[in-house]
């Protein structure tokens, strides 16, 4: 293994990492609330009822809450891998300085140490992304958990008879009359406002032992023969 050869591993594990660390620092921002479309609208139809769940999150105050959340675990997972991988070029491009008063062997050794380290790295890196992805649907799941019956209950209250889902509504227009959304973001703000997470530990999960497998039953003995 060359010196170039060296470089080369360390930089190319540098570049996916850089933008593995960058994609976990790029948490999901709370959708901002579009401003009203200055239209007339026609008289609002009775019955029919329409809502904006990312509307409901986005305004909420434990929507905001979850979001700012996620951005705080996502930044700490992105500094810890950080962290490694500034340390990890460090001591590739230390090595490669080395080359000339090493040995082919004392070298070739050091630089596959260092290659199994960048590919720990970055075997790291994708279960950080997914531990991110995992607590960012546990989050959101939690929210759809504690918005599902402020929904109904807004729904009934308004006497609808059909719910249609605002976000798939051509250029999102609808009577503001027929929207539940602000009843529902009321009533979320009421009920919860925070709630404990942190980021799911993938590595944990695969540790845990698994649970002993029942004995199999023993064979009868033979009969003895006559």
């Amino acid at each position: 293994m060359t010196s170039k050869t060296i470089l080369a591993a360390g930089y190319a594990a540098a570049l996916v990492l850089s933008g593995a660390t960058s994609a976990m620092a790029q948490a999901p921002a709370a959708p901002a609330p579009l401003p009203p479309p200055q239209v007339t609208h026609g008289a609002a139809i009775p019955g029919v009822c329409v809502f904006s769940g990312e509307r409901a999150i986005g305004q909420s105050t434990v929507g905001r809450f979850v979001f700012t959340r996620l951005q705080q675990l996502t930044q700490q997972a992105s500094a810890e891998v950080s962290a490694e991988e500034t340390t990890l070029n460090t001591d590739a491009k230390a090595l490669d300085g080395q080359r000339g008063t090493l040995d082919q062997s004392a070298f070739e050794s050091r630089a596959a140490a260092i290659q199994v380290r960048a590919n720990a790295l970055q075997r790291k890196v994708q279960q950080r992304n997914a531990e991110m992805q995992r607590t960012q649907e546990k989050a959101l799941g939690r929210l759809s958990d504690e918005i599902a019956p402020l929904v109904r209950a807004s729904y009934q209250a308004k006497g609808c008879s059909m719910l249609v889902n605002r976000e798939a509504l051509t250029l999102d227009l609808a009577n503001p009359a027929m929207d539940i959304t602000p009843q529902v973001v009321t009533a979320l703000n009421a009920k919860i406002t925070q709630f404990t997470f942190d980021r799911e530990r993938l590595d944990q999960a695969a540790a845990a032992p698994a649970a002993p497998r029942p004995a199999a039953p023993a064979a009868p003995a033979a009969a003895p023969r006559r």
